[in-house]
């Protein structure tokens, strides 16, 4: 083995690997799309001297955490900021996602770049809230957004899944907010795959009769409503409630399984996309929608194929704990010092299942320095009792 793939070379649980290096290959940083609205949610990264164990404030690197929302401007795309990604219900207290929102905000006015940004009720305290204490705590939030200059994503809001009784309850407690908004907001669908607290969201364990609440909303505040982010990891809902949704509405896809030929789209639409999993792929991810631009769909199939291996994989079951693969890729390609989270999450993923990341983010080529990469995973590797050579 010649000293180059010596220093590249990592061992899994299954075998050696040597890292191609093939992150390099993607095109220096760009202008934002013109084919498709892109939004990448991204993670935040925790002060490793910080005291970042679960139920403790989190405490974060501030520096770190705006640079890698400098990187996904830099490549084009619009950021979403403080939504699950970024450990709202878990380990982002509400204090934190209000100074993320804020800083972020201005970082995004400095550089010209395309931001919007979570509205919940996550500062009340966990259990039973009543319907206007809920209203009045998205309400808080949403002044918070707008007075920081961000688009409002309206989220799912556990308090609301708790306490409403129906149908109707949903759609009062959005229309106000969608009424005292200044501008079109984002709505936002999370199923329960990420979330298991907001089954029956839209007042139903149907999602084809909570489509049908969603379709009454938006209908009944034209003009208003710039789109919904999807979340069901369902392809065929997803096109369908695309299908239903007046001109004018974004159909913004959340499917970190099924992305490609959701935005992809066929002859009667596309989805545009607001995911996570672009965190992770970004360089990648840029190119592959610059290929979409240029009518070139070969190179969009091709570039996006072995992302979703990955994708798949970072967000299988229990997926909310996809953050935790996020952080970990985070850290192997260079945008962080440490694998550390808020709240302690970088325990919520078995040394098995990062291990397996390593490979497919190096056949997806994610892994931008192939050195730096196989040294971090070697000394990780080392610490979970996987002896490196």
């Amino acid at each position: 083995m010649s000293e180059p793939a010596r220093g590249r070379t990592v061992r899994l649980p299954g075998g050696p690997l040597t890292l191609s290096g093939a992150g390099a290959q993607w095109a220096a940083p760009g202008a934002p799309f013109t084919g498709r609205v892109a939004y990448a949610a991204a993670h935040v990264v925790a002060d490793p001297a910080g005291g970042n164990i679960p139920g403790a404030p989190p405490v974060l690197d501030w520096d770190a955490t705006l640079a890698f929302r400098r990187h996904l401007w830099s490549h084009g795309f619009g950021v979403a900021e403080a939504m699950d990604t970024a450990q709202r219900g878990m380990g982002l207290d509400y204090p934190a996602a209000r100074e993320l929102i804020r800083r972020s905000a201005r970082e995004a006015a400095a550089v010209g770049g395309a931001i919007v940004a979570g509205v919940g009720t996550d500062q009340l305290p966990p259990g039973p809230a009543t319907l206007d204490e809920i209203r009045k705590a998205y309400g808080e939030q949403l002044a918070d957004v707008q007075e920081a200059g961000a688009r409002p994503v309206l989220m799912c809001s556990r308090h609301l899944a708790a306490a409403a009784e129906d149908a109707q309850d949903y759609l009062d407690v959005y229309g106000q907010l969608i009424a005292d908004s200044d501008q079109p907001v984002l709505l936002h669908w999370l199923g329960q795959a990420f979330d298991p607290r907001l089954a029956g969201y839209w007042g139903s364990g149907s999602r084809w009769r909570a489509a049908d609440t969603v379709a009454t909303l938006v209908a009944a505040h034209p003009g208003k409503i710039d789109g919904i982010k999807l979340s069901l990891l369902d392809e065929d809902f997803e096109v369908a409630l695309r299908r239903r949704l007046p001109a004018g509405v974004r159909l913004y896809t959340g499917d970190d399984f099924n992305y490609p030929i959701l935005i992809r789209g066929d002859e009667r639409g596309h989805s545009e996309a607001l995911l996570g999993i672009f965190a992770a792929i970004a360089p990648a991810a840029a190119a592959a929608l610059r290929a979409l631009d240029a009518g070139d769909l070969g190179g969009y199939d091709r570039i996006l194929a072995p992302t979703v291996t990955l994708s798949r994989h970072l967000f299988e079951t229990p997926t909310w704990y996809y953050k935790t693969g996020i952080v970990f890729l985070s850290w192997l390609a260079g945008h962080q010092d440490h694998f550390t989270m808020v709240g302690g999450v970088q325990s919520g993923r078995s040394p098995y299942h990062l291990a397996e990341l390593i490979r497919l983010a190096d056949s997806a080529g994610l892994l931008p320095d192939a050195d730096l990469a196989a040294h971090r995973a070697r000394a990780w590797l080392t610490t979970v009792g996987v002896a490196q050579p």
